[in-house]
C-alpha cells in the first residue's frame, strides 16, 4: 500500500527555482463522493503496469473496499484459501519490501512470505512511469524521486541498498546525476497567470541583470516589485532587538507567509509570488510551514531572512541543515531515471529471482520484469496485487508456538482468508484501527492522526523540447496554476539507459501538484487536498496539463495537440508520511508522539511503513521495516 515518498522527491528545489527566479480519524472521502472518478487507465501494454497511462496511483478498484471497510461494511464470508505462511506482509512498498527480506536473511531463504497489496503496481508511491518513443525507453518517477534524507542512512539502510547492489558514491562516479536543483538564472522562470496576477507572463531567471530589470514586465504592482527587490538583496534584520532564542521562538510559532507580511510588511501579491515555495517539500503553502521550517531547509536563499543571524541546523524540522543536506551529515542523494522505484525493483527482485535476468543495478534500469513471475505457487515469496486487506486479526491457540494471524482481503468481488505465523502491516497507518478494531483506544487514536499529504506527480510525453529551448527554460514555477511546478526531464546515462540529449527528440515533462487549502491546519489541509483529489476526473486534469502547457510554451511554437503524445497521471490520495508542524502541534516526547504510539506490536501483528517513523523518507520506512521484523524475532530494534 505505501512507502516513504521522500519530500525532497516532489523537486522541493524547483519551487525554489521558480521563486527563486524571482526572489533568488482518517478524513476520507465518502463512497458517494466519488461520482466523478473517471476509470481512465489505459492498458494497451498488457499486463505490465509500468506502461500504462492515464490515471495512475490511487485509481478506481484501489481505494473503494478500504472506503467501505472505514464506513462499517464488513466481510463475513472469506474463504479460506488454506494458505499458510511464516509471514504475511500487507504493503508492497519499500517498507513492506524491506521487511519481507529482512524476514528472509534472520531465518531462511526457503521463509514462506505473502505480500499483499491493494495496487496493480509494486513499489508503493517508489513507482516507474515508462514510454517508448521515438524508439527508446524513457523512464520518469511517478513517486520517490531520489535517494536523499536529512540524516545519513542508518547501517541497517545503507546496508540494504549495498546488499542489493547499490553502491550510490560508484554510481555517481560512473556518470554523476545532473543537475535537477541547479537554480541558474537562465534556466528557471516563473509563469504569473491571469487568473492571480492579471496577465499571462512567463518571466524568466536574471541572468545576471538587476531585480528591477528582471521584473520590469512582471505582471505586479509597484510595491510588490519593490518588496521582492528589498526582501532580495537588504540586509535588515526584521526581527532585530529581539535575543536569538527569542527569534527561534518566534519564527517556530510564526508561519513563513506571517512573517513574510507581518514582520517584512511585503505588499500581498508578493505572498502570491512565494505561495507555492513550500509545496513541494511540505505539500501545503507558506500559510502551514514555520519561517523557522523555511530557513532550515533554504538557508540564506530563505528572502527577508538572510540577515537575522540563523546558523545552520535552526530548525524545528527533522534537523534540517541550511540549503542541503552535507552541512551536518546528510545522506548521499542519487536519483535513478525512475527514482526509488529502482529500489524497489531491486528488492522485488531479490525476492522474486524469476522476475529478471540478474544482473547490476544499473543494467536492470533498462529491464522489463515478468510479472507473471510475483505470484507463484511454488515461490516462497509471492506478491499478489489487486488485494485489499480488510481484516488482520490475532488466533489464539493453546500452545503459544501454534497462535496465527488471519488476515482477510477482497480480489475482485471475493474476501478470502490467509493464515500466518506473523504479519506486518506496512500500509497507511491511519487505516489500520479498520483493519485491527481489537486495537486499545489510544492506539487508535494515534494512527488516526497519521494524515497523509496528498500528491500529484503527473508525465507528459512530448514529441519535442523544441519550445523548452527556444524560450530558453527547463523548469518553471507556477504558484496560480493546477500544477506548480513544471521540469523537462534531464539527460541520464546509467547502464544502457540513454536519455535524450537534442531538443529535437522525443522527451518527458514532470508536472506537480500539492492540493490543500490555505488558512486551515496541515491536516485539514491535507485531508481536503485529499477530497479534492479523488473527486477530480482525468478528463479535468488532462484540460488543466493542456492548458498551462499551452499557456506557457506557446510563444516557443508549443501546440499541446500536435506535441503532447502520451499522459500518465500518478494520483496519491496518501503522499507523504505526516511529520512534525510546530505551528499546530506540541512537543511531545518520544513516547507520547502519535507514530510511536501508533506502531506498537499487537499480538503477532507488527506495524511498519515510513508513518510508524514520523518522516517522510526511503530510509524511515527501510529502518521501520527492519524495525517491525526485529520485534517479530526478537531482535534489538533500529
Amino acid at each position: 500500500m505505501d512507502r516513504a515518498i521522500t519530500r525532497r522527491d516532489v523537486l522541493h528545489g524547483l519551487a525554489l527555482a521558480g521563486a527563486g527566479a524571482l526572489t533568488g480519524a482518517g478524513g476520507l472521502l465518502p463512497l458517494q463522493a466519488l461520482a466523478a472518478e473517471a476509470a481512465t487507465t489505459s492498458t494497451t501494454s498488457g499486463d505490465y503496469p509500468p506502461e500504462w497511462t492515464g490515471l495512475r496511483g490511487s485509481t478506481t478498484g484501489t481505494f473503494e473496499n478500504a472506503h467501505a471497510l472505514r464506513d462499517g461494511k464488513s466481510w463475513s464470508d472469506a474463504q479460506d484459501t488454506g494458505e499458510e505462511y511464516d509471514l504475511v506482509v500487507v504493503g508492497s512498498g519499500i517498507s513492506g519490501l524491506a521487511a519481507a527480506y529482512f524476514y528472509r536473511a534472520q531465518t531462511s531463504p526457503n521463509a514462506r512470505i505473502l505480500i499483499l497489496d491493494n495496487h496493480d503496481d509494486f513499489g508503493g508511491h517508489a513507482r516507474r512511469n515508462e514510454f517508448h518513443l521515438g524508439g527508446r525507453l524513457h523512464l520518469l518517477n511517478g513517486g520517490t524521486f531520489e535517494i536523499d534524507s536529512p540524516y545519513p542512512y542508518s547501517s541497517v539502510a545503507a546496508g540494504l541498498l549495498r546488499d542489493l547492489g547499490i553502491d550510490v558514491e560508484a554510481l555517481l562516479k560512473k556518470a554523476p546525476n545532473p543537475k535537477f536543483f541547479d537554480v541558474s538564472e537562465n534556466r528557471t522562470a516563473m509563469f504569473f497567470d491571469r487568473e492571480t496576477f492579471g496577465a499571462d507572463k512567463l518571466i524568466k531567471g536574471r541572468g545576471g541583470k538587476s531585480w528591477e530589470y528582471q521584473l520590469r514586465d512582471a505582471p505586479l504592482n509597484a510595491h510588490a516589485r519593490a518588496d521582492i527587490v528589498r526582501l532580495a538583496d537588504s540586509k535588515t534584520d526584521y526581527l532585530a532587538g529581539m535575543p536569538m532564542e527569542q527569534k527561534r521562538r518566534v519564527l517556530s510559532s510564526t508561519s513563513y507567509r506571517d512573517f513574510l507580511g507581518n514582520y517584512a510588511k511585503v505588499d500581498p501579491q508578493v505572498l502570491q509570488v512565494f505561495d507555492s515555495l513550500t509545496k513541494g517539500y511540505w505539500g501545503v503553502g507558506i500559510d502551514a510551514v514555520s519561517a523557522l521550517d523555511v530557513w532550515g531547509l533554504y538557508g540564506e536563499r530563505a528572502r527577508g531572512m538572510q540577515h537575522l543571524g540563523l546558523v545552520a541546523g535552526d530548525t524545528t524540522h527533522m534537523g534540517f541543515s541550511p540549503a542541503g543536506y552535507s552541512s551536518t551529515g546528510g545522506s548521499t542523494r542519487y536519483h535513478f531515471p525512475d527514482g526509488n522505484a529502482t529500489i524497489a525493483r531491486a528488492l522485488v527482485r531479490s525476492l522474486v529471482p524469476n522476475i529478471a535476468a540478474p544482473g547490476s543495478v544499473d543494467q536492470m534500469v533498462s529491464t522489463r520484469f515478468d510479472y507473471s513471475q510475483l505470484d507463484q505457487a511454488d515461490a516462497p515469496v509471492r506478491v499478489r496485487l489487486r488485494s485489499t486487506v480488510i481484516r488482520a486479526r490475532n488466533v489464539d491457540a493453546a500452545r503459544p508456538q501454534d497462535a496465527r494471524v488471519a488476515v482477510d482481503y477482497v480480489r475482485g468481488d471475493k474476501a478470502m482468508r490467509v493464515r500466518a505465523r506473523n504479519c506486518v502491516l506496512a500500509c497507511y497507518n491511519m487505516i489500520i484501527p479498520y483493519l485491527c478494531p481489537e486495537l486499545p483506544p489510544s492506539q487508535k487514536e494515534a494512527l488516526h492522526e497519521l494524515v497523509k499529504t496528498p500528491l500529484l506527480y503527473t508525465s507528459v510525453a512530448i514529441r519535442n523540447a523544441r519550445a523548452f529551448d527556444r524560450i530558453g527554460v527547463s523548469h518553471i514555477d507556477s504558484p496560480g496554476l493546477y500544477h506548480t511546478t513544471t521540469l523537462l526531464n534531464p539527460y541520464m546515462a546509467i547502464g544502457p539507459y540513454r536519455g535524450p540529449k537534442s531538443p529535437d527528440d522525443p522527451t518527458l515533462v514532470h508536472m506537480q501538484r500539492t492540493p490543500c487549502k490555505a488558512g486551515l491546519s496541515e491536516k485539514d489541509q491535507n485531508r481536503a487536498g485529499r477530497m479534492e483529489l479523488l473527486a477530480t476526473s482525468f478528463e479535468t486534469m488532462e484540460r488543466s496539463i493542456r492548458d498551462q502547457l499551452a499557456r506557457m510554451l506557446g510563444p516557443g511554437g508549443f501546440d499541446p495537440a500536435r506535441d503532447i503524445t502520451a499522459i500518465t497521471v500518478n494520483r496519491w490520495a496518501h503522499g507523504y508520511a505526516p511529520e512534525f508542524n510546530p505551528l499546530f502541534e506540541p512537543e511531545l516526547p518520544a513516547e507520547k508522539q502519535a507514530h510511536v504510539i501508533g506502531r506498537t506490536r499487537f499480538g503477532r501483528i507488527s506495524i511498519a511503513n515510513s508513518d510508524s517513523g514520523g518522516g517522510a523518507y526511503t530510509d524511515v520506512a527501510i529502518d521501520q521495516g527492519h524495525r517491525a521484523i526485529g520485534e517479530i524475532l526478537g531482535n534489538a530494534p533500529v
